[in-house]
């Protein structure tokens, strides 16, 4: 239902309170600057109470089907063992959100005694099956409903790339029936008991967003943890996400900066693949130009490195633990900090761009495995965000 934009008009109707329960049993749904004799856009007076009265969504709060969504009602049962609802929202596409979002998950449940399940509605590029190592995996159905993926004990995905029958496919579908997967992720996954639920959404503020925070209005959720990068080309657009989960009254638990500096090793190789190349001249230069700049290059590099073990010597430091930092993506605008401090939302931190984090989302791997990856700046960054969550909902 539209939300209805009520101007203020004096009216000495009777009409109920806000915050007072519609006869049809619901909490009215008032926008923020209604009328303060607004019945709520949900109420059987809607559109036709005297409040009403030149307000430009009036005759579509009148036309609109009035009472409880049953589907609303059915995924609030379904869920009403999951204690924390938490969307993973980006304005922009490219800024790491699904990456995030399996790292969040995965940073959730490296709490053995916690139950973790992320939900992915990104309907039409999901990313969790290779996120989480689980592609081939296959959705069963039972009685219950359907039975989300496992990847450890703890930890459940559900995902509509388990049900394309090639993962090459492309789901080309309109909102309608996105929406419908979306409601049916809800009703029938049967997730059972979790601290957790993780959605991770698509970038954006269209249909799958609506539908989510329809589907999840009596269900509850947490918040949103929002995803950008410095740079003002995306910040321009998560400044939208953050007023779309204003206009929808969805809190917003705090935003995090990705890709915040490049942070590579510069003596070990990387979980990526490899070591920094330090080089001068053109780096277009072609065969056996080329061949001259690879051997000063090598020489270069043995040199900066061998600097670098010799401070770490005099220092006591170990020189696996140095690395190269530089800005990719340049805050011209003061970066997320600011972007929190102006909306007067919290700021969770910094994420560099490190090429282990690129590694666990290729691999389907976890940054908290104990055996995975080298415990660099990018894991401590994350595990700092994963523990400020945590936090923020009252799980320290």
């Amino acid at each position: 239902t539209p939300h209805a934009r009520c101007r203020r008009t004096a009216s000495t109707a009777s009409t109920p309170p806000v915050g007072a329960m519609t006869t049809n049993g619901t909490a009215p749904d008032v926008p923020a600057d209604a009328n303060e004799s607004c019945p709520g856009t949900n109420a059987e007076a809607a559109g036709r109470a005297a409040a009403c009265a030149g307000c430009p969504n009036q005759q579509a709060c009148a036309t609109a089907p009035k009472g409880v969504d049953p589907d609303v009602v059915a995924v609030a049962e379904r869920l009403r063992d999951v204690k924390h609802k938490i969307l993973v929202l980006s304005g922009k596409g490219g800024v790491g959100k699904s990456t995030f979002a399996s790292q969040l998950a995965y940073g959730l449940a490296a709490h053995s005694e916690t139950d973790v399940g992320l939900l992915d509605i990104d309907i039409c590029g999901p990313s969790a099956p290779i996120m989480f190592h689980q592609q081939g995996a296959d959705v069963h159905k039972s009685n219950s409903g359907w039975q989300p993926v496992y990847v450890t004990e703890n930890l459940a995905v559900m995902s509509i790339g388990f049900l394309l029958p090639n993962p090459d496919d492309a789901v080309v579908w309109r909102g309608p029936r996105k929406n419908g997967l979306i409601k049916q992720f809800l009703k029938d996954t049967e997730w059972g008991a979790l601290d957790f639920l993780v959605v991770d959404a698509p970038p954006g503020t269209s249909d799958e967003h609506l539908s989510i925070v329809q589907y999840l209005k009596h269900a509850g959720i947490t918040g949103a943890l929002i995803i950008t990068t410095p740079q003002e080309v995306a910040m321009a657009d998560v400044r939208k996400e953050l007023s779309f989960c204003k206009k929808v009254n969805v809190p917003v638990i705090g935003v995090v900066e990705n890709m915040s500096g490049f942070a590579a090793p510069v003596y070990r190789a990387s979980a990526g693949g490899g070591t920094p190349r330090f080089a001068t001249g053109n780096t277009t230069d072609t065969s056996k130009e080329n061949d001259e700049r690879t051997d000063s290059s090598e020489s270069l590099t043995q040199k900066i490195r061998a600097v670098i073990e010799a401070h770490c010597f005099e220092t006591g430091a170990d020189p696996n633990t140095a690395f190269l930092e530089t800005d990719v993506f340049a805050p011209t605008r003061g970066g997320a900090e600011k972007m929190c401090a102006d909306f007067s939302v919290p700021f969770l931190g910094r994420v560099p761009l490190d090429p282990a984090i690129a590694a666990a989302a290729e691999r389907g791997a976890s940054l908290f495995d104990e055996d995975s990856f080298e415990k660099g700046a990018a894991f401590a960054a994350v595990r700092a965000v994963v523990n400020r969550v945590r936090a923020a909902v009252g799980e320290a």
